[in-house]
């Protein structure tokens, strides 16, 4: 019998109030899925991301933002029975239509954690590659996100942000502002790779800051 539960989310302390609030426009949630499934395969976007981001057999990958479960449904028979999945998203509904999708496929290595703008609610220690994929634009909180997410990475863990290289008001972000962002709280950047649906930038995190001294970056 296969059993999908989901997660009990990890109980973090409040991050710091003094985090800003982003100094851009934020895109709004207008669909669960970003684009069709069949033109992103075509592209070759799921493999560019896994390769760029080393995930493999044994990981444990949070799709954070994960909507339909295009990445769920790729990257569970990657990480294999050893690994696993967290499939994170705000919508109860995504979350509910990817627990269906993971069971019909007989995923066991499935979780799903019903996070919020502010916190993926991921555990403690859990995570080796936290992906982003066409979302990061949609994040209403993303110093107090990117704060909060340090904690969930395992040692030599990192996070994957995938998207266009435009203004967020036009559901992209300028990789410049982005690095801007992930860099001041903290995060360092390994690399940025053009893809055929944008581009991947891969962060690790360095020294937190203070909170009170994290400054907005500007558009």
């Amino acid at each position: 019998m296969h059993l999908l539960v989901p997660l009990i989310p990890f109980l973090l302390a409040a991050a710091p109030a003094t985090l800003p609030k982003p100094q851009r426009p934020v895109a709004p949630v207008v669909a669960l899925e970003w684009g069709d499934e069949a033109s992103r395969d075509q592209l070759g976007e799921a493999a560019d991301v896994v390769r760029i981001a080393g995930i493999k057999a044994g990981s444990t990958v949070a799709d954070i933002g994960t909507g339909t479960g295009y990445y769920v449904m790729r990257l569970a028979p990657i990480v294999g029975p050893q690994g696993r999945i967290f499939a994170q998203d705000i919508s109860q509904r995504a979350l509910d239509l990817v627990r269906r999708r993971a069971a019909a496929a007989k995923f066991t290595n499935v979780r799903t954690v019903h996070g919020g703008q502010a916190d993926a609610r991921l555990p403690a220690a859990s995570v080796d590659v936290a992906l982003m994929v066409h979302m990061y634009h949609e994040i209403e909180q993303p110093y107090l996100l990117l704060d909060r997410l340090r904690r969930s990475l395992k040692p030599g863990g990192r996070i994957v942000i995938v998207d266009l290289d435009r203004p967020s008001d036009m559901h992209g972000m300028p990789k410049a502002l982005l690095t801007c962002e992930v860099k001041a709280m903290g995060y360092e950047l390994i690399g940025i790779t053009d893809i055929a649906q944008g581009y991947a930038a891969v962060f690790r995190p360095g020294l937190r800051p203070q909170p009170a001294s994290v400054r907005a970056c500007r558009a």
